[in-house]
């Protein structure tokens, strides 16, 4: 087992040694939401969708019966529990790949939809993952992402920057919402938050045709 001094989101503490309880741990915080925006999405029958840094599959209940949904991430514990959830459930309209999001093996223009929940702080370059969503996702497409994002407050800003030491340690670093979406041909459409009190920042934005 690689060490945490350095280590990538795959190798980090979180997921070889939390992975069998990661759902017992994550479900009650992150599908409640997860679950309200893709249902907000209303995906039409038909789509193509895109989850990048599926893991364990916690979101993969939430996605109607009528779209075709792919899940990549470069963990095999994590995606070996997807897969186990995708039979249990009998979901013919779900599949799980190992693969790096910042290498995704897919054409341009592939994707109607591409999701992104929790992960783009744990992947080394979130840059090159947004530029690989926009590459595979069709012009007009949704793209969705559910992160924490640096606080525009400073004292909140200023917590960011004393506990990141100990956040890399475990996998994971704090971004600013404009380092990860600069520059890119998307348009945010809404940023929001579900409660005042809430870490996560909900980033729903559309490729430009």
């Amino acid at each position: 087992m690689p060490t945490l001094e350095g280590a990538q989101a795959h190798e980090s503490k979180l997921y070889y040694e939390l992975s069998h309880l990661y759902d017992r741990i994550f479900a009650r915080v992150f599908y409640p939401r997860i679950e309200r925006v893709i249902k907000s999405l209303d995906i039409a029958a038909g789509s193509q969708v895109l989850e990048v840094g599926v893991g364990t599959g916690l979101s993969l209940d939430a996605y109607p019966s009528t779209c075709h949904v792919t899940g990549v991430d470069l963990a095999p514990e994590m995606l070996e529990q997807a897969q186990e959830k995708i039979g249990r459930n009998g979901w013919r309209h779900i599949k799980v790949m190992e693969m790096d999001a910042l290498n995704l093996k897919f054409a341009d223009n592939s994707f109607d939809y591409v999701t992104a929940f929790h992960v783009v702080s744990v992947v080394p370059d979130a840059g090159r993952l947004m530029r690989e969503v926009v590459r595979v996702s069709k012009p007009g497409a949704t793209v969705v992402i559910i992160n924490h994002f640096r606080s525009r407050h400073r004292l909140l800003a200023g917590l960011d920057t004393f506990i990141e030491p100990l956040t890399r340690r475990l996998g994971w670093h704090t971004l600013n919402l404009q380092e990860v979406l600069g520059g890119l041909p998307l348009d945010i459409v809404r940023a929001y938050k579900t409660s005042a009190r809430s870490l996560f920042t909900i980033v729903v934005a559309k490729i430009r045709k």
